[in-house]
């Protein structure tokens, strides 16, 4: 019951070539970003990462894209990333863009094992009809576009067929955290890191704080355990190297 591991490296060292990645955070809000880091040093490449944003160029998963270690991104934001939209115009990554919502459903579902869901976001667009570039030749050119998807209505109101989403890995970063992994988020580090948790097949989180099995009452869990399969306990200097995508004072 004991899921620590003694370092992070340990912890995606068997992560291998082309697995798939559901990673936690929005922008660098509650990133995993020492899983990250430890997984560019381990040198898996040909990722197919699914999260909301693909970090900022330097940092977070942004790390991963400069190297040149991802494939494809599923996600809903480009952001501030202009390694991202340079590679993904110059067709070197295929990114799936989902609407947000829809991306958090399609995470959650695959942790609750529900195949699919119908939802009306996106009908009546190219969500629903197909036609999204997901790659772009060389030459501009649109060299694999995503395919229509299967309306129905409901209650008189058109909805789109939408698949669950799993992943053979996920990284995820928590507050607190116990030995049996069960897992507290705090403020918006609780953005897309327990639905990430709840879709990877083998989840690893990253924890600021460790504690006791029992220290954490029932009512305080916001992830149980079984959903976490690996623990890394961060150093405080670890835990408090947190960044935000653009700084806004007054004067």
């Amino acid at each position: 019951m004991n899921k620590v591991c003694a370092s992070a490296a340990e912890a995606v060292a068997d992560i291998p070539d082309g697995a798939s990645l559901a990673v936690g955070g929005f922008g660098l809000s509650g990133i995993p970003a020492v899983l990250i880091e430890a997984l560019h040093t381990q040198g898996a490449t040909g990722l197919k990462v699914v999260s909301n944003n693909c970090g900022v160029d330097g940092r977070g998963l942004g790390v991963l894209l400069a190297a040149g270690r991802i494939a494809r991104v599923t996600g809903s934001y480009v952001g501030e990333n202009k390694e991202f939209a340079r590679q993904y115009l110059a067709g070197e990554l295929e990114v799936e863009l989902v609407p947000q919502g829809t991306l958090a459903e399609r995470l959650r579902a695959g942790g609750a094992g529900v195949p699919a869901f119908f939802t009306p976001a996106g009908v009546g667009t190219q969500v629903a009809n197909g036609g999204l570039p997901w790659r772009y030749a060389p030459d501009g050119s649109v060299a694999v576009a995503s395919p229509a998807k299967e309306i129905r209505a409901f209650d008189g109101r058109p909805h789109v067929l939408e698949e669950a989403i799993t992943a053979d890995f996920a990284l995820v970063r928590a507050w607190r955290g116990d030995r049996h992994g069960n897992l507290v988020f705090r403020r918006a580090s609780a953005n897309f890191n327990p639905l990430a948790a709840m879709a990877g097949r083998v989840t690893v989180a990253e924890v600021e704080e460790l504690v006791e099995p029992g220290e954490l009452g029932p009512d305080e869990i916001h992830l149980p355990g079984v959903f976490v399969q690996r623990l890394v306990r961060l150093t405080s200097a670890e835990a408090a190297d947190k960044h935000i995508e653009k700084v806004t004072v007054r004067s």
